[in-house]
C-alpha cells in the first residue's frame, strides 16, 4: 500500500453553494436578544409629525424590530412605532420610539418596500411587557 503525502502549496477543494459562490463558515450571531419572526401590522409617524403611516413587521426582538415600511427613511431617524397583535381576544399595541440603525430596498412581488432595522430608544415597563409577551407567542409558532 502506497500513500501519498499531500505537498504544503496544495489546497483542498473549495465548498461552493448552490448559487456557485464559496460558502462561508457560519457567522456568530451578534446579537443580544433572540429574534421572533412574524408578519404583524404596525403604524409609525416620525416624531416630529403626527401623521400615522402603515407597515409590517418581519421580526423582533427585545433590542428591535425588521420593519417593511412603503416610504424612504434616513438612518438615525426616530420613529414612534405601534405593533397590533392579538392575545386571545384582546388586541395588544406595543408602543415606543425606536431608531432607524440600517436600511435597504426589498422587492415584494407586487411592488418595492423599504426594509429597516430599528433599534428600540424608549420603551416604557408596561409596553416591555406586552413585547415579551408577543415574542413568547412567536416562539411557539417557529
Amino acid at each position: 500500500m502506497v500513500t501519498t503525502k499531500r505537498s504544503a502549496s496544495a489546497k483542498r477543494p473549495t465548498k461552493m453553494g448552490s448559487t456557485g459562490r464559496k460558502k462561508s463558515p457560519k457567522l456568530k450571531d451578534r446579537r443580544n436578544y433572540p429574534r421572533s419572526h412574524f408578519k404583524l401590522p404596525a403604524s409609525y409617524s416620525r416624531k416630529k409629525n403626527e401623521d400615522h403611516y402603515g407597515g409590517i413587521i418581519g421580526n423582533a426582538s427585545e433590542g428591535g424590530i425588521l420593519v417593511y415600511l412603503p416610504e424612504k427613511l434616513d438612518t438615525g431617524e426616530v420613529l414612534k412605532i405601534e405593533i397590533l397583535f392579538a392575545k386571545g381576544w384582546e388586541l395588544k399595541t406595543v408602543r415606543g420610539t425606536a431608531k432607524i440603525v440600517w436600511s435597504d430596498l426589498a422587492v415584494h412581488k407586487t411592488r418595492k418596500v423599504h426594509r429597516y432595522g430599528l433599534q428600540f430608544q424608549v420603551v416604557n415597563k408596561s409596553n416591555l411587557q406586552k413585547l415579551k409577551i408577543l415574542l413568547k407567542e412567536g416562539e411557539k409558532k417557529e
